[in-house]
């Protein structure tokens, strides 16, 4: 029997401005299914999170990053990817039809006979003036909006602008990669009649953590951006949205606006993480130096399943372990009847949640939510003569399961799951903290910590790295470990949790100032 090739197809997918929570859904679904990803300058590589691992990934930015390839080049890449039978997916900043070459590309694989989708996304046109407070539009002001490209294609022979219509506009023009040409382009407005004292904004890198807007009439804003030497990418707003600014700035006036925040926790767990600080105006840049993955067997924690009826108290230490432990219930014929009569405790609450999206409520949640808080919690209660069953990682403290055996208790640990280091692109956050651009850098367990340091190059290596940036904590144990390997931790919570460590990060930049925290005491 012959076997039929898979038909390949292209997606042009629109990005957005930068901020990754401006992607589509239809963007993100595209992604998830692609197979070859060709990316550009333009487009957060944070985005790349929601392909598979197994996909290929294809820089053909045009400015940046060294050597980029011409666009009969990429062309030609789109099209063949997609005769292998590939889903390709080319992620390009903004909208693909706004100003890019998506046209263009469009053009070629229609050419070639090649299925493909345009999904839109939002433009840097209307995102990037809204997250500097500046509506494009406004009843009283501006009834019109006009999108106009700052850079020409150096081929044609002659403009093809109308600058006395331009100039004549009574709405919002907005210039798109205009930057270098911003002279030319406030000369032409004001030879043909637009007022010198028109208001103008120049937003560096809008919805992004390195987002700069500066403010001035067609008369000033060329020396004030040559003054602070703004550079590409810059959108150019001209007229009297402009002036709205003062009053609708809500994204540069967050508390942690400017701040690059590095999270090394499991690219699983940092998704609510990167959410909390994402709404404080902070830029989350997922980094994970753990993985988590099944044991090498399941044999023991099947086994402890199959003789749940001796055991007297089930202990979970994280939120990881209740999964993989629930799954494995499940695949021996069981559910959550089966731990009718076991008294349950949790190390916190955001374990208990897992808990009980499976209907099982906790008996006993910490006050303190670490190994020492379930100990004491424990103790209280009485465990002597009683069975203990912990499904847990396969490497921790070994802490809990010492001292509850002390307190009279037959303890069973028995790992659900292992932590890996993953792969990391180590030459981009290194960059990033050598060039100053990362503000905060967060762990979130012992063992992030040691894979950071691993993974970037050893004790020394590290300290130097890190030097300048705010060092953060969940907890005391995470601080300890830190700060055996060299690190000044800067900021931890009172509570153990993730939203008490985004809110320890938010009043550490607030009060400016740097409060050393010992783990020691």
């Amino acid at each position: 029997m012959t076997k039929t090739k898979r038909s390949g197809k292209v997606y042009l997918v629109g990005a957005g401005p930068g901020d990754p929570g401006l992607l589509t859904l239809k963007g993100k679904a595209c992604l998830e299914q692609a197979d070859v990803v060709l990316y550009d300058f333009l487009a957060n590589p944070a985005l790349l999170q929601y392909a598979p691992a197994t996909a290929q990934r294809i820089y053909v930015g045009r400015r940046g990053r060294g050597q980029y390839r011409d666009q009969a080049d990429i062309n030609r890449l789109l099209i063949e990817r997609a005769q292998e039978g590939h889903v390709v997916v080319r992620l390009k900043g903004g909208d693909p039809f706004v100003f890019g070459r998506g046209g263009e590309e469009a053009e070629a694989v229609a050419a070639a006979g090649i299925d493909f989708e345009v999904v839109p996304g939002v433009t840097a046109a209307i995102a990037v003036p809204a997250y500097a407070g500046i509506p494009v539009t406004h009843r009283t002001l501006a009834s019109t909006v006009t999108f106009v490209t700052g850079h020409e294609d150096p081929t044609k022979p002659e403009t093809l602008l109308e600058w006395p219509k331009l100039a004549g506009a009574s709405g919002t023009l907005v210039f798109m990669m205009g930057m270098k040409n911003l002279p030319s382009i406030v000369g032409h407005l004001v030879a043909e009649g637009r007022s010198s004292e028109t208001p103008v904004a120049a937003i560096h890198w809008g919805t992004k953590a390195d987002q700069q807007t500066i403010v001035g009439t067609l008369d000033n804003i060329v020396a004030r951006t040559e003054a602070v030497q703004l550079e590409p990418p810059t959108v150019i707003v001209v007229g009297e949205v402009v002036g709205l600014r003062g009053q609708l700035n809500w994204f540069e006036t967050k508390p942690l606006f400017g701040k690059r925040i590095v999270l090394t926790r499991a690219q699983e767990q940092a998704h609510e993480f990167s959410q909390l600080l994402a709404a404080y105006g902070a830029e989350p840049v997922e980094v994970p130096t753990i993985q988590i993955v099944p044991p090498v067997s399941w044999q023991a924690i099947d086994d402890a399943i199959n003789r749940l009826s001796t055991y007297q108290w089930l202990i979970f230490t994280s939120v990881n372990g209740v999964t993989p432990f629930m799954d494995r219930l499940h695949a021996a014929g069981k559910d959550a009847r089966a731990l009718a009569l076991l008294r349950i405790c949790a190390i916190g609450p955001r374990t208990a949640q897992e808990l009980s999206i499976h209907g099982l409520r906790t008996d006993i949640v910490p006050a303190e939510f670490q190994a020492e808080g379930v100990i004491a919690a424990l103790a209280q209660v009485g465990i002597r003569g009683s069975r203990l069953l912990i499904p847990r990682a396969e490497v921790a403290r070994e802490i809990l399961p010492e001292q509850l055996s002390e307190l009279g208790a037959i303890v069973d640990v028995i790992p659900v799951y292992r932590t890996i280091a993953p792969t990391v692109d180590v030459a981009s956050l290194t960059q990033q903290l050598r060039d100053g651009r990362v503000a905060a850098l967060t762990f979130t367990s012992s063992s992030t910590v040691r894979n950071f340091v691993e993974l970037f190059g050893g004790q020394e290596a590290v300290t130097k790295l890190v030097a300048q940036v705010a060092i953060a904590c969940i907890g005391p144990i995470t601080a300890r470990t830190a700060e055996e390997y060299g690190l000044t931790v800067t900021i931890m919570p009172t509570e153990n949790t993730v939203p008490a460590l985004a809110e320890a990060i938010v009043r550490h930049f607030s009060e400016g100032a740097r409060v050393v925290v010992s783990a020691q005491g």
